[in-house]
């Protein structure tokens, strides 16, 4: 089993809200990260949150490449109450990945969503996943546990890491330099 996956987390956003835009920054880093991918994908998926599509519509624009949406590439909820501590709290889920607070998901549900979708991919493929930074912590915590809080601390917007699945094997870089 071979598959070259690319996860993007989205460009700068205006909020946090799924209809949420890219800033006019935001939308100078999407054009960046079209220029960035030099290898034309197989396919693109999205998370259906406006900022993720947005960032990676120039790339797919580029290679003439519909983009997919899906639900699961979503941002984790970590709660559907507003969280005054939040930060604190997220950090905690790091730890016990189990932890539910009220309306939200578990850092392993969330974990779930999107190794499920890497599963379902097909074999020697190239895939762009445009994501968010709670969930691509999550998964790279999945491949490498000394992944954690901190590292999703340093996450950029945008950031892109290197996915590769070779026989069952894992590696995970980061490659995004800008």
């Amino acid at each position: 089993m071979n598959k070259l996956i690319y996860v993007v987390r989205h460009c700068k956003a205006e909020g946090q809200e799924p209809e949420a835009p890219l800033t006019e920054q935001g939308k100078q880093q999407a054009n960046q990260l079209a220029a960035f991918f030099h290898k034309r994908p197989d396919r693109i998926i999205s998370s259906p949150f406006i900022r993720a599509k947005q960032s990676i519509d120039p790339l797919a624009t580029r290679w003439g490449i519909v983009i997919e949406t899906d639900q699961r590439l979503a941002e984790r909820v970590l709660s559907t109450e507003d969280l005054p501590d939040w930060f604190e709290k997220l950090r905690i889920t790091f730890e016990d990945l189990e932890l539910t607070y009220s309306g939200g998901e578990s850092s392993n549900e969330a974990t779930q969503r999107i190794v499920s979708v890497i599963e379902e991919l097909d074999e020697n493929t190239s895939t762009i996943l445009a994501t968010h930074g709670n969930l691509l912590s999550l998964l790279l915590m999945s491949i490498d546990p000394n992944y954690g809080f901190e590292d999703w601390k340093n996450l950029t917007n945008p950031d892109v890491f290197e996915l590769k699945l070779v026989d069952g094997k894992a590696t995970v870089r980061r490659i995004w330099e800008m």
